[in-house]
């Protein structure tokens, strides 16, 4: 049969040929007995495919002895211990899903690329999310030698499409809305744009009265946050509890009961697309609309970038106003003194143009 690799030597050191594709490689020694080793070794792979995974996992476990049996069940339990608790319980919750099953049990080191497009063929974009993150911890963990996939095989996330919560929305649920609690809660998201767990967790420490600033740390992030009490807000606040959690009842159950009683609310309603992250949505386009300066809606909202915040606010009706709205709030001197001057370039201009040499 005829070989496909063939050794030969240049200049001392040995190099192989590919018969089929004509490449060359050098094998980097100058050693005739090693490099007869080492075409042996490319002869048999071509030959037999699983020579070289065995190979692999024989120089891999010189430097690891737990790589050839870690699976991925492993980096799974990694992944529960990285970033503060709610990020835990959330990665928690998603390394339960029916989507990982078939990946649980499968060694990192056999893991072929076939396993990873079935699971992103017939899964969300959730399962996407955190199998890349799953990937991408192995990658870093030194667990994985190369990667299953190349970053260009990977779908591109797909997004349900959010929007904001309207006012007339948000007025129908206060009026169907009979528990008190609830109802106040409701409008007190519409009112700051805080996060559901944030507002439910509020208390009556973290109003303060005599500068009249509503502060709290958000849970996400840990940063502060500091607002001004408004009318509407203070009207809210007023028929809260004086003492202890402003929601008591809201405040002991999770986020995820939080936010079932609300799209049971809207579903009986027949409104649609919206949940309590809405509220922020509906806050960020609000603010957009009405000219509220951008830095100040993006600190209220915790954002940090500018590119997340106008995400949030993207869907935003804006209507520009009139200039002649603005020109009649500046005093009449520059008014004038503008538009003089602009006359005056034009003039000038059109002298230049009319005075100039043909060609």
């Amino acid at each position: 049969m005829k070989q496909r690799y063939y050794l030969y030597r240049r200049r001392g050191t040995f190099y192989v040929q590919d018969s089929r594709t004509g490449k060359q490689q050098s094998l980097e020694t100058k050693d005739r007995n090693t490099a007869l080793r080492l075409l042996e070794i490319k002869r048999q792979t071509a030959a037999d495919p699983a020579y070289h995974q065995f190979i692999l996992k024989s120089c891999l476990t010189a430097q690891d002895p737990l790589l050839s049996r870690r699976t991925w069940q492993t980096v799974m339990e990694q992944m529960q211990t990285h970033g503060k608790e709610s990020t835990k319980k959330r990665c928690a919750r998603a390394m339960r899903s029916k989507a990982f099953n078939q990946l649980r049990g499968i060694k990192l080191i056999e893991t072929s690329a076939e396993d990873f497009l079935t699971i992103l063929n017939g899964g969300k974009v959730s399962v996407a999310h955190y199998l890349k993150r799953l990937h991408n911890l192995a990658l870093g963990l030194g667990w994985l030698a190369f990667p299953v996939l190349a970053p260009r095989l990977w779908p591109k996330p797909r997004y349900r499409l959010k929007r904001g919560i309207t006012l007339a929305e948000h007025q129908r649920i206060l009026a169907a809305e009979k528990h008190p609690e609830r109802n106040l809660y409701y409008q007190l998201l519409w009112e700051i744009g805080a996060s559901q767990s944030d507002a439910a967790l509020l208390s009556t420490e973290n109003i303060d009265w005599p500068t009249n600033t509503l502060s709290y740390s958000r849970m996400k992030t840990g940063e502060q946050a500091r607002l001004t009490i408004s009318r509407n807000l203070a009207r809210i606040l007023n028929e809260l509890p004086t003492a202890g959690p402003l929601f008591l009842k809201l405040s002991q159950i999770g986020d995820n009961a939080r936010s079932a009683e609300f799209y049971r609310r809207c579903k009986l309603l027949g409104i649609e697309g919206v949940s309590l992250h809405s509220y922020r949505y509906a806050w960020a386009e609000r603010a957009k609309t009405c000219g509220y300066p951008e830095r100040f809606a993006q600190e209220a909202l915790g954002h940090n970038s500018k590119a997340v915040h106008r995400a949030y606010a993207k869907k935003a009706q804006v209507v520009i106003p009139a200039l002649d709205d603005f020109e009649e709030r500046m005093p009449p001197a520059a008014i004038a003194g503008g538009r003089l001057n602009a006359v005056v370039v034009r003039t000038t201009t059109l002298q230049t143009h009319a005075v100039a040499p043909p060609g």
